[in-house]
């Protein structure tokens, strides 16, 4: 929590979630006081902090009574506030600006952060207030080895009692390079991603019994263009973490980087292996 408008939001998000979940909700608020105990402007920090984590947390009870709140102030930095507060089983919300930004689309510098070093799920909260709910859950999904992560958005689209849509979208020029002769494979390419995806569609289907799942294999030249397309009829779009060269570097790469900034709906970022809580005991 920041103060913001976009931060207010993410948290009413999140509260729906851990309600969903039947989980407790944690709001985190970062002051960057760290080591300055005994100066007045820090204490001026932590007393503004604790009285803005108080507001929203009544803000989060009159709509969602039910849900259980931590109220946390912490003296270190936003990012790293966030990851050590979700530990290695949370998932982090964020809103897409915070108070510093240049635009409405960017994203801010502390959701920039916790994303591109994403341990847990991590979502950016996006889109316009009024995008109406549509009963689907994107996934985007490269190939086979994307099943692991894929499995933790199929729990998440039967949370919300929604369907799967498994969007594998590629660049037909980035297989022909300069051999030219390689454009006639283009069809058998695209052949193979679409039994791919079949394929990954039938074992989640037999895994999460009654989630309805579809695929769906696009080319075109903007990757991410077509992918933020696909936002504009999506409840929640999910993507891997980036698979950076030698497991080493960033997890956000330039196509998700492009999503977080521009999509039309909240966009969760999964690592490639996450961790699942146990499934919540009926009451």
């Amino acid at each position: 929590m920041d103060g913001s408008a976009q931060a207010g939001a993410a948290a009413l998000w999140a509260a729906g979630e851990a309600y969903r979940r039947r989980q407790a909700l944690h709001l985190v608020h970062a002051t960057g006081t760290e080591g300055r105990a005994t100066d007045d402007s820090a204490e001026q920090a932590r007393a503004a902090g604790h009285e803005l984590l108080a507001e929203m947390a009544g803000t989060v009870s009159g709509r969602f009574p039910d849900v259980t709140l931590v109220r946390r102030l912490s003296p270190g930095d936003p990012v790293r506030a966030l990851h050590d507060e979700a530990g290695g089983e949370g998932t982090i919300v964020v809103g897409h600006r915070g108070l510093g930004g240049f635009g409405e689309l960017l994203l801010g510098s502390v959701g920039l952060g916790v994303a591109s070093h994403a341990q847990v799920p991590v979502v950016v909260v996006r889109g316009e207030r009024d995008h109406a709910a549509t009963g689907t859950v994107v996934a985007c999904v490269r190939d086979e080895h994307d099943r692991p992560w894929v499995r933790h958005v199929a729990r998440e689209a039967l949370l919300r009692h929604a369907s799967l849509r498994l969007l594998n979208v590629w660049n037909p020029l980035s297989h022909v390079g300069t051999a030219l002769t390689m454009l006639d494979d283009i069809d058998g390419i695209a052949q193979r991603r679409v039994h791919e995806m079949h394929e990954l569609a039938d074992a989640l289907r037999a895994e999460f019994t009654g989630l309805t799942v579809t695929t769906e294999v696009e080319g075109g030249r903007s990757t991410a263009g077509l992918l933020v397309h696909a936002t504009r009829e999506a409840d929640l779009v999910a993507v891997g973490a980036h698979r950076p060269p030698l497991g080493v570097g960033r997890s956000v790469g330039h196509t998700v980087h492009a999503l977080l900034h521009h999509a039309h709906c909240p966009v969760e970022i999964v690592p490639r292996q996450v961790h699942e809580r146990p499934e919540p005991r009926e009451p």
